[in-house]
């Protein structure tokens, strides 16, 4: 799984590999934004693909290295990535996670095991699952089903995208 490896040189953004779709490959618009910790380290990454004209994204899709605060969520709570996505649409409702469940699903060579949050508002979907450098991929999307195809556009984004300029 070579494209799930840590950098050895650190770039200007996050010093681990994100992976999401490439922005040439959404028609709508893009928003990234990073974590910072305290001491300048990154902390995660997440992406806001915005199909609907500036009315609220359509998926955000987080990155969260192993150590992150952003991952630690108790048990009901919903992940950093749907927290997010409800801010960005103005939805104040109170949302829980209310099932997990466990899939194996393929990406190229690579079986991930995908965990499927269902959540007391059923127009958001949400995944997860871990990459082999520790990095936890989340992925909340409003209004439509995340399906085994969504995994197939996933790949490693280019540092420069990160980098400040």
């Amino acid at each position: 799984m070579s494209f799930l490896r840590r950098r050895s040189a650190t770039p200007a953004g996050p010093e681990f590999d994100v992976l999401a779709m490439d922005p040439g490959d959404w028609p709508g618009n893009l928003g990234a934004g990073l974590l910072p910790a305290p001491d300048g380290t990154c902390q995660g990454v997440f992406l806001r693909y915005d199909l609907f004209g500036g009315r609220g994204p359509a998926m955000i899709i987080g990155n969260l290295p192993e150590g992150s605060p952003a991952r630690e969520v108790e048990e009901g709570e919903i992940p950093f990535e749907v927290a997010q996505l409800l801010l960005a649409l103005e939805n104040d409702e109170e949302v829980t996670v209310v099932g997990v469940e466990d899939m194996p699903v393929m990406q190229g060579d690579n079986l991930l095991i995908v965990r499927r949050l269902k959540l007391s508002e059923g127009r958001i979907s949400c995944v997860q699952f871990d990459r082999s450098d520790n990095v936890l991929v989340t992925i909340a999307a409003w209004d439509r089903p995340i399906t085994d195809d969504l995994y197939a556009l996933l790949k490693p984004l280019p540092a420069e995208l990160f980098q400040q300029g």
